[in-house]
């Protein structure tokens, strides 16, 4: 069971998976320095599904940056399992799920999965098998052969998916993936990540604009106010671990909802 709030404050944030304290970044520009984060608290547990939402430049990818140590904040702590970002970069304690799949054209999509494995020098052995196993979990063990040309975008997202998977970090840290797909899709990959997730136990950052996505998906939903990013509102999700798709029609979920929506304009100054 994923624990509450309160239990999480509790409890500390010795065995957390994420943690951030006064986080803060600031980044030094030609114009003069750029405040991106501010004040960031907050504990991530292993096996939540967190989502971050915000608007454009509220620092939800910056914020997922900083966990992968490919920014370094000026402000604050933040570790990761335990570690510090940057040792935890060094540990491949994650992987990375960018909105673009990011796929080598050259290679077929089995060895676009292998890549990762192939530079931290797992056997051939060990490479096949994990390749066999995620591609399994993502739905396409009968596109190993094919290249990235030759799938639909959904099906590219899924093998980006797969690759991340390959080393079997605990963590999953994914900026938005789904964007640019069509509803449909999206709405079909969500179901498909959801059962992934049931599946594997992961812990899942998710960034996304789409409040309804948001919803669906996490345990939690972060949402942030523009920049500088902070926290504005933590919310809780109530709704059952299995999720069918017409769930989105329920009172609990439009609830929900209205509340991310309801701190989205709450923390949104129009006049900039």
């Amino acid at each position: 069971m994923i624990p509450t709030q309160q239990e999480r404050q509790a409890a500390g944030a010795s065995n957390a998976v994420i943690a951030a304290s006064g986080l803060g970044l600031t980044f030094q520009t030609s114009d003069g320095p750029v405040q991106a984060l501010s004040d960031v608290n907050l504990t991530i547990e292993k096996g939540e599904f967190v989502s971050f939402i915000g608007p454009s430049g509220c620092g939800k990818t910056t914020f997922l940056r900083t966990i992968a140590d490919l920014e370094k904040p000026t402000a604050g702590s933040l570790t990761v399992n335990g570690m510090s970002a940057e040792q935890a970069r060094e540990a491949r304690a994650y992987g990375y799920v960018f909105q673009a799949a990011a796929l080598f054209p050259w290679r077929t999509i089995e060895r676009n999965v292998a890549l990762p494995l192939e530079i931290m020098g797992y056997s051939k052995a060990d490479q096949q098998e994990r390749i066999r196993r995620t591609l399994e979990l993502v739905n396409l063990s009968e596109f190993g052969k094919k290249y990235p040309w030759q799938l639909s975008g959904g099906m590219q997202q899924r093998a980006s998916i797969a690759r991340a998977l390959a080393f079997d970090a605990d963590l999953l840290l994914m900026d938005e993936p789904f964007g640019a797909l069509d509803e449909i899709v999206r709405d079909h990959l969500n179901e498909q990540l959801l059962e992934l997730w049931a599946r594997t136990n992961k812990t899942i950052c998710f960034v996304t604009h789409s409040i309804p996505e948001a919803v669906y998906l996490s345990t939690r939903i972060v949402v942030m106010s523009p920049r500088p990013g902070r926290v504005t509102d933590v919310i809780e999700s109530t709704l059952p671990r299995e999720r069918p798709l017409d769930i989105r029609e329920t009172p609990e979920f439009l609830a929900i909802a209205a509340r991310v929506r309801d701190g989205l304009r709450a923390g949104h100054s129009y006049d900039e």
